[in-house]
């Protein structure tokens, strides 16, 4: 399981919105064999991040509590959200140049490109409010 450190900012029925303790990384960015992904979320996050979790613990304002999400939900939602509109994108092209007119191929490929990218974007957000929907993917509070 992937987990954090947070604080509790507010409840919202079931669900808490929490404030990450770490600011991002590892950890190991001070240290010499570190690869300082930590600095450079700091760099494009100066705000503090904010999650929605579902709050099985029953936690109160102010608490602190460690959040988790299932081993492979990152993987899969990486996959969903970036290979699922490539691979559309690349079918797209694919697709329209075959039945396009020999003269104007590119432009249809272009365009067939464009059309199955946001094809493929559409359906990665219907999935994944669809995995949102049925609690898959969700971030949660564990019991320390």
């Amino acid at each position: 399981m992937l987990e954090t450190q947070a604080i509790v900012i507010s409840l919202e029925g079931n669900e808490a919105v929490v404030e990450a303790l770490d600011n991002g990384g590892c950890g190991k960015c001070s240290s010499e064999g570190g690869c300082g992904s930590g600095k450079l979320s700091q760099l494009f996050c100066s705000t503090p991040r904010r999650f929605r979790v579902r709050n099985d613990g029953d936690a109160k304002v102010g608490a602190a509590v460690q959040v988790s999400l299932a081993e492979g939900a990152l993987l899969h939602s990486a996959l969903l959200m970036y290979v699922l509109p490539l691979l559309l994108m690349l079918a797209g092209a694919l697709l329209a140049a075959y039945w396009a007119a020999a003269d104007n191929a590119d432009a249809y490929s272009a365009l067939g490109a464009v059309l199955g990218l946001g094809l493929g974007f559409l359906l990665a957000k219907m999935l994944s409010l669809r995995k949102r929907m049925l609690s898959v993917c969700r971030l949660v509070i564990c019991p320390r």
